[in-house]
């Protein structure tokens, strides 16, 4: 079951320069960043209340965030929901027409297991289902 919004993924050219206008814009400093070397990506999360935001730079050039930004440049990216079982909720999205990224979750930021959903099979929206670890 999808339980909230876990956050929302913003692509970002210059991670240094959005670190700066997120800080100014939500009057916050990022909590943590963090590489996460199997997506190419570096990651900066802000938190405000309970509303987390996650910016995305790419580390190589051929991530799937480099490729979001040369199509579409930056903005939104993707919404990530918090489910209490991945596993469970892969498969329960699958069997309602749901096409399914990945077909084991994987890890990711924040202490993570992720798996993705195809935009084409969400409204043009890339869809992340979030839990976190057990191990």
């Amino acid at each position: 079951m999808l339980t909230n919004v876990e956050h929302i993924g913003i692509a970002v050219k210059n991670m240094a320069v959005s670190n700066s206008l997120f800080t100014k814009l939500l009057n916050v400093a990022p909590y943590k960043a963090e590489a996460v070397e199997s997506e190419g990506v570096l990651t900066s999360f802000f938190k405000v209340n309970a509303t987390k935001i996650e910016l995305l730079e790419a580390s190589n050039p051929n991530s799937p965030i480099a490729k979001f930004i040369e199509k579409k440049g930056e903005g939104i990216h993707h919404i990530a929901f918090e489910v209490d079982d991945i596993r469970a909720e892969m498969q329960r999205l699958e069997s309602e027409g749901f096409v399914l990224l990945n077909n084991e979750p994987k890890p990711g930021a924040d202490n993570k297991l992720v798996c993705f959903l195809h935009p084409k099979s969400s409204n043009g929206v890339l869809i992340e289902l979030c839990q976190e670890r057990r191990d």
